[in-house]
């Protein structure tokens, strides 16, 4: 049988293919400040960037996890969150909740729920919080702009005595009428604000 005549070309189109995928990927350092180190990348399909925050938090892991991994402790959460419904809570493993939060005038404020679980790795101690939208449980409200393109994930990573690790990786489309080259403005702000607020909390003397 005569091989096809493209058939050469194949290993030079997965290397590419697997290259631009490598590329996508990949994070660019945008900055660093009160010791928070924040990236974002652009995800393949998507206009809109995801964003990374990375830190050391000087707090016992247990400390860390319980107030990142207990949708209870609500001390820390954006400011402009103005309502949050507990559905389902298992310590250390799952949760479900529903949030709505306050946008500046004249933007439509937003609702999404959450479906998030927790795994830890039993030789390393690693825990991981991976969130993503909990769907038909609570109806849309046409007063609000309700999120369906979300992820997040949570890794609290223990490094030493009273050392923490701490990733925050998400994406979010905040649907609507927002344009996207401002959200890829702001993004940064997300994980930068949210992991100052725990830092302060938990490092605070």
């Amino acid at each position: 049988m005569k091989p096809d005549r493209f058939s050469y070309l194949l290993p030079v189109v997965f290397t590419l293919l697997f290259s631009c995928s490598l590329v996508a990927q990949s994070w660019d350092f945008i900055k660093e400040k009160d010791g928070i180190k924040i990236y974002t990348r652009k995800d393949a399909g998507s206009t809109l960037k995801s964003f990374k925050g990375v830190t050391d938090i000087h707090a016992p892991v247990e400390k860390v996890f319980n107030l990142i991994g207990n949708v209870k402790n609500l001390d820390w959460w954006d400011k402009n969150l103005r309502e949050i419904k507990v559905l389902f809570y298992e310590k250390e493993k799952r949760s479900q909740y529903y949030l709505v939060y306050d946008s500046p005038w004249p933007v439509t404020d937003r609702d999404l729920c959450v479906d998030a679980t927790i795994t830890t790795d039993p030789v390393t101690g690693v825990r991981t919080i991976y969130s993503v939208p909990l769907v038909n449980v609570i109806p849309v409200n046409p007063q609000y702009v309700r999120i369906t393109n979300y992820w997040q994930k949570w890794i609290v990573e223990p490094t030493g005595k009273d050392v923490v690790h701490v990733i925050l990786e998400g994406h979010v489309d905040p649907a609507g009428s927002v344009p996207d080259w401002i959200y890829n403005m702001v993004i940064t702000d997300t994980p930068l604000k949210i992991i100052r607020g725990i830092k302060q909390r938990l490092e605070s003397k």
